[in-house]
């Protein structure tokens, strides 16, 4: 196995978040009542409970770095996330960064913030 690193996410309801990110093609493959596990392709999503985050305040986050922010991004607009600046879920269009690469972003239901990074060609 190589070295890997898996974010470790908080979830207010373990139902809800495995049917967001569901929505984007994760699957469940380990749940108990501390812990869920949740994979697409190389990515893997840890969550631990957190039921009483504000996601208001939520200082959360990750990145998601791929090989086509652009592709993924079709996929969270397919799923029914809203782009815009206030409320959760959301998105963030991805846009190309002073630096060459290309970066979005997706705030899931409990306020945690994804960037979505691809890096330049």
């Amino acid at each position: 196995m190589s070295d890997i690193a898996t974010p470790n996410l908080p979830s207010r309801n373990f139902d809800q978040t495995a049917e967001f990110f569901g929505k984007l093609g994760f699957t469940q493959t380990w749940r108990d009542t501390g812990w869920m596990i949740l994979k697409r392709g190389s990515m893997t999503l840890e969550f631990f409970p957190y039921p009483d985050l504000d996601p208001s305040s939520s200082s959360f986050g990750c990145c998601f770095r791929m090989q086509d922010v652009g592709a993924f991004y079709a996929d969270i607009i397919a799923a029914g996330v809203p782009e815009g600046t206030v409320g959760w879920p959301r998105a963030h269009r991805p846009k190309r960064e002073a630096w060459g690469g290309i970066v979005g972003g997706l705030i899931d239901q409990d306020g945690t913030l994804i960037r979505l990074v691809q890096a330049p060609d």
